[in-house]
């Protein structure tokens, strides 16, 4: 099962979504009593990161029956699925609590989330992290419930947001999944690693590549 890390919701792209004036169709949706998933909206608010992270969570998870294989940490209702409905006000309201360990309002919901999912975790199941496993805002948290179980891959070390985002959608294209290794005692930061190629579009069907 994979654990996504969360988006800002505070910044200007929250505005953008949720200022009165937008007309594009999230934004429409998002004023909606039955608003939008939470994957979609996230996925607006941090662009390829997050999208990557969905896109190859949602490819590669192999979860119990009757379990959700991605889990979306959120900033005041813990681990929820990217299906989790979210209106104008839902995004107002999570702005309002910050991503912080100390944040009871944050904390604890993560914790009963985590714990309620680690009880259903078959003895062969892993829970990979796709985040940062540099920061402490929800990476001790989770440390403290899933322990050894908590993966992380091993490729992100030293990459930024972007870079994250890049090389897990083109791990969906070639349908390549990545090495994982335990948050529990991993070197939480290294060098960064060299520049991902250009990602290009997939050839169109019925179209021979280029000879060069």
């Amino acid at each position: 099962m994979f654990l996504l890390s969360p988006a800002r919701s505070d910044g200007e792209r929250a505005e953008m979504l949720l200022s009165p004036r937008a007309k594009f169709p999230l934004a429409c949706r998002l004023r909606e009593p039955t608003g939008a998933p939470l994957g979609e909206v996230m996925s607006f608010l941090s662009g390829l990161y997050f999208r990557g992270k969905l896109t190859y969570a949602e490819t590669f998870a192999r979860p119990p029956a009757d379990t959700a294989g991605v889990h979306v940490i959120t900033s005041d209702r813990g681990l929820q699925p990217p299906t989790l409905p979210l209106t104008a006000d839902d995004l107002r309201r999570g702005a309002q609590v910050d991503i912080d360990a100390a944040n009871r309002r944050y904390r604890e919901p993560l914790e009963a989330s985590a714990k309620a999912l680690a009880a259903r975790l078959r003895p062969t199941d892993d829970v990979v992290l796709l985040g940062s496993i540099a920061s402490k805002k929800y990476v001790d948290v989770l440390i403290a419930i899933f322990g050894a179980r908590l993966l992380f891959p091993l490729d992100f070390v030293g990459r930024g947001d972007m870079s994250r985002g890049g090389l897990l959608l083109r791990c969906v294209r070639g349908d390549t999944e990545l090495t994982y290794g335990p948050v529990l005692g991993a070197v939480r930061s290294g060098p960064r690693p060299p520049k991902l190629e250009p990602l290009r579009p997939p050839p169109r069907a019925g179209l021979l590549p280029e000879r060069t």
